[in-house]
């Protein structure tokens, strides 16, 4: 049967709550593989798994109580080995990597910061910001609304203009942020933000980041700023040398 990874640990990690259960249906019960002095956090994977909410919940538990006591490398949703031989084999071959990992994430947690114009309050601003598309828009007004080569004109200048100021915006967010982080991963472009990025952070530094977070939202009153977290480090694990065959450890099989 195939084995299910939640997180990677210290074999020196405390043990997890008896009778805890993972993914499936019926839930799989939660176990741990040790190879040296890492272990990784388990269950048998069940057949045909998808990203219900049940099991999005049963996985992100395991990882809240794993992390409850000490750093772990959390897996995407869907990490899936052939069996626990792959696991502890994957455990020895990348030992010096999890070490590494597991030291510079220790006590540190992952905001991911998403942020989308307010389009009615973006069109405000780029009006104030730019005199020829106000002297086009009432140069318009006053023709009756305009011909069809001069609305088209005035739409693609406010396109643009908007389109720069989400570069620009994207730029605030991510120089303001930081500098109140440990390390920064930008995630995958979306054509339904102007930014997409994750913050890794120190716990003792969280209030402090969530601040600043708050002064992003406070100076950029056109910007739908969204904090997420504090969530597991997930962008900050890093993959590290190739699976053996057949090992999706780490991967986001998600669909999310």
């Amino acid at each position: 049967m195939s084995t299910y990874v939640y997180a990677i640990t210290a074999a020196s990690h405390p043990s997890l709550p008896d009778g805890m259960d993972g993914v499936g249906t019926p839930a799989r019960p939660v176990r741990i593989l040790k190879e040296g002095d890492l272990a990784a956090v388990v269950s048998d994977a069940p057949e045909g798994l998808r990203p219900k909410r049940k099991d999005l919940l049963a996985h992100q538990n395991v990882l809240s109580e794993a992390g409850t006591d000490g750093c772990v490398l959390p897996m995407r949703f869907g990490s899936v080995a052939p069996d626990d031989a792959s696991v502890t084999g994957v455990l020895a071959e990348r030992a010096e990597h999890y070490r590494e990992r597991l030291a510079a994430l220790d006590g540190k947690v992952e905001y991911n910061i998403k942020a989308v114009h307010d389009e009615e309050a973006v069109l405000h601003r780029v009006m104030s910001e730019n005199p020829e598309i106000r002297a086009l828009t009432e140069a318009n007004r006053q023709s009756g609304g305009g011909s069809y080569e001069q609305k088209l004109q005035l739409g693609e200048m406010v396109v643009a203009a908007v389109q720069a100021r989400e570069v620009e915006d994207a730029a605030e967010v991510h120089s303001a942020l930081e500098g109140v982080a440990a390390a920064v991963s930008v995630g995958p472009e979306s054509s339904g933000w102007l930014a997409n990025i994750s913050f890794l952070v120190d716990r003792g530094e969280a209030e402090e980041f969530l601040a600043a977070a708050e002064q992003v939202r406070a100076a950029h009153p056109h910007v739908d700023l969204r904090v997420n977290g504090p969530l597991p480090p997930y962008s900050f694990v890093e993959p590290g040398p190739a699976e053996p065959a057949g090992t999706t450890i780490g991967a986001d099989t998600s669909q999310e």
